[in-house]
């Protein structure tokens, strides 16, 4: 019995509002997930993440498996325990970490040979593999092992990629053995290319059964938008209907609204915490970087908006201190973007079930598209 489940509640045009149930609990979708790399999502304790209503985090695997070591956090009581963390958790497989390693790991059909980005060591990543280090975290939904081929790979690398991928996604199947505890979903590959996207998504089909939702794979990794968007567009829809639809390394807004729009269901990304810790924040007038001199002496809140960071604290605070390089700074830009981008979340949803999508989308991209022709970002506002 498939321990994950899906209900599609609302739709308007091809965007849903849903719910997923997993064994730690259910999800409201449309979701952004928040990562949590290293068993932690970077600055953020776990009542922090609970407070701007992070329903689902993600952990990743390449890293959990090198330190502390998959067996260590299995002898924890699994990856919930050991991170003190009672709701729902996606571990990927890992394999976008190793196909990264460029020269330092080589792909055979048996699996994935790669040398620690830590200390050089060597290990050997295979389909079997990948899935015993999830059954000892224990995550509630576990991804597939798949060939992430580079961006733009042609046609004559991806055909084989992807069959690869097909098989190796069934030998997944079969190493699972907690199928009553964690759900496997597919990735469906295929580059730029929509006949091989569809490719993909036949072949993983034929194992529908044993998939408890299906994600989109290889965008978001250095192809021009456009090319992105008709990808999304062309095989959004298609995946089934009845399952979450997953677009991975997804964590920018206006990329997510596509998404939505395309029928994704769940995004992820460690985007919002990366640009926070340096200094750059979502607003709704666009990005502002604190780091800027025009808001030494700005007291407006970061963004229009009522997240603690936004009530408690002004520009010019915050901007002293990312100068003053106080770890205070990054912990407070990285609270700001994650609940913007979760609040965005739950703003489309409403959307959805209102059935104003597509003027809600209309609307946040005109704001977030002003940028520096809005005042908001402009910096400009003294005692």
């Amino acid at each position: 019995m498939n321990p994950i489940k899906f209900k599609k509640e609302y739709s308007d045009g091809n965007a849903r509002a849903g719910e997923i149930e997993t064994p730690h609990g259910n999800i409201k979708t449309p979701v952004f997930m928040p990562v949590g790399t290293q068993a932690t999502v970077k600055t953020m304790t776990k009542e922090e993440l609970k407070i701007i209503n992070s329903q689902i985090i993600l952990g990743n695997t390449y890293h959990l498996y090198l330190r502390p070591g998959d067996e260590l956090i299995n002898d924890f009581g699994g990856l919930h325990k050991f991170m003190n963390w009672d709701s729902p958790i996606l571990t990927d497989s890992g394999g976008f970490q190793v196909f990264s390693l460029g020269d330092l790991r080589k792909i055979k059909e048996e699996g994935v040979h790669f040398r620690s980005h830590l200390d050089g060591s060597r290990h050997f990543r295979s389909p079997e593999k990948s899935i015993e280090i999830r059954n000892n975290l224990g995550s509630d939904i576990m991804m597939v092992l798949d060939e992430c081929p580079p961006g733009l790979s042609s046609r004559e690398y991806l055909i084989p990629s992807i069959e690869r991928t097909t098989r190796w996604a069934k030998r997944c199947i079969d190493a699972n053995k907690n199928k009553d505890k964690q759900g496997l979903f597919a990735i469906v590959q295929g580059g730029i290319y929509e006949d091989l996207r569809d490719k993909s998504l036949k072949e993983l089909k034929e194992y529908d059964e044993s998939f408890a939702g299906y994600a989109i794979g290889g965008l978001a990794v250095g192809e021009p938008r456009e090319d992105m968007y008709r990808i999304l567009a062309h095989i959004g829809p298609k995946l089934p209907e009845n399952k979450p639809r997953y677009l991975m390394g997804v964590g920018e807004p206006l990329d997510m609204l596509e998404a939505v729009e395309n029928g994704v269901d769940m995004m992820d990304c460690v985007h919002p915490t990366r640009i926070g810790r340096h200094g750059t924040v979502f607003t709704k007038y666009g990005r502002l970087v604190i780091k800027n001199a025009s808001y030494s002496r700005d007291n407006r809140s970061l963004d229009e908006c009522d997240c603690y960071v936004c009530r408690n604290y002004t520009r010019a605070y915050i901007r002293h201190l990312f100068k003053a390089e106080e770890i205070l700074g990054q912990r407070l830009a990285t609270y700001h973007n994650l609940y913007f981008l979760l609040k965005l979340m739950d703003d489309t949803r409403k959307a959805i079930i209102e059935g104003r999508f597509k003027e809600f989308k209309k609307e946040f991209i005109r704001n977030y598209m002003m940028g520096k022709e809005h005042e908001w970002i402009r910096g400009e506002k003294l005692f």
